[in-house]
């Protein structure tokens, strides 16, 4: 066992809460846009996340699930990004360019408080990251001070 798994691991959770702080930020930046090139009001994106697996030979998958062990997590990833379908809240104006025949406005289905309530958490998590990475180089560091 590598004494930089911890480090990638956390790395790993640093590029994919960096990736959603982007979505959540074009998210609040698009909270007032009605018209989008696919037409029709914009919808909040999302991330998806799933755990990072190494690919393991045949013979080391099957003593792992032999053994069946708990493993150390090997990180997470973003796999894709997501559109919420839900409709944005009708608003009458029947003056305003993007209004239906009966004078109604589909606005954008973002909260924003929603999404700054997201921001915090991918921050927080962001942060975590960082201080799992600085608490694995410190102890990376000590030991090596033991070898002198």
């Amino acid at each position: 066992m590598s004494m930089f798994l911890g480090i990638d691991a956390a790395a790993s959770g640093l590029t994919a809460e960096r990736l959603r702080m982007d979505v959540i930020s074009n998210n609040i930046a698009n909270a007032n846009t009605t018209r989008t090139n696919e037409g029709g009001a914009y919808h909040r994106r999302y991330v998806i996340f799933e755990p990072r697996t190494k690919t393991a030979g045949p013979f080391q998958s099957f003593l792992q699930s032999s053994m069946n062990k708990l493993q150390a997590g090997d990180g997470v990833r973003a796999t894709r990004i997501e559109r919420d379908e839900t409709q944005g809240p009708l608003v009458y104006d029947p003056g305003h360019p993007d209004a239906n025949a009966d004078g109604y406005v589909e606005r954008p289905n973002i909260n924003v408080v929603a999404e700054m309530v997201d921001m915090i958490t991918a921050s927080r998590a962001y942060e975590a990251n960082t201080t799992t990475i600085n608490a694995a180089k410190a102890m990376v560091t000590k030991a090596l001070d033991m070898g002198k």
